[in-house]
């Protein structure tokens, strides 16, 4: 049977190393770091390392959101800033709770499927990264359209 490069770890990756990324700049490194060790201690200790990047960068697109939308809220003398500002820290606290499904699901697919699988750790962290970047930043979109619509005639 021949290797599959997602679960076996000695299946030829063009001389690469896991957790090597030809270039290397730090944005590369961050995305694509070298996986914890197969142990319940050094997965949580990977993730833990990186939940204050993850908080600076989720909370800095927050606030670009946050600033957009009152922007847009100010030129259009609507109420309601309180309330977008109360939404983003809820969801600030929301992706930090949401964080810790990253770890419990490494180590439950670490125990479920032990070392048929290569270790997920980098692949959930960019998952989740991105998909909470996607929810930070989509009050930019609705309100872009909102603002444009309202702009062309067609909104309310």
């Amino acid at each position: 049977m021949k290797p599959d490069a997602l679960t076996d770890s000695t299946s030829p990756r063009d001389g690469l190393r896991v957790g090597s990324v030809p270039g290397g700049t730090f944005l590369a490194d961050f995305l694509y770091p070298a996986p914890a060790e197969r142990r319940v201690g050094a997965i949580i200790g990977w993730w833990e390392k990186r939940r204050l990047p993850y908080n600076l960068i989720i909370g800095g697109s927050g606030l670009l959101s946050a600033t957009v939308v009152a922007s847009f809220m100010t030129f259009n003398g609507a109420p309601g800033l309180l309330e977008w500002l109360q939404i983003g820290l809820f969801w600030l606290i929301a992706a930090n709770a949401c964080y810790t499904l990253g770890p419990a699901a490494e180590i439950a697919l670490q125990k479920f499927l032990g070392r048929r699988l290569l270790p997920a750790g980098p692949l959930l962290f960019r998952a989740g990264l991105t998909i909470a970047l996607g929810v930070a930043l989509a009050p930019v979109i609705f309100v872009t359209i909102a603002y444009l619509a309202t702009a062309l005639g067609v909104g309310p």
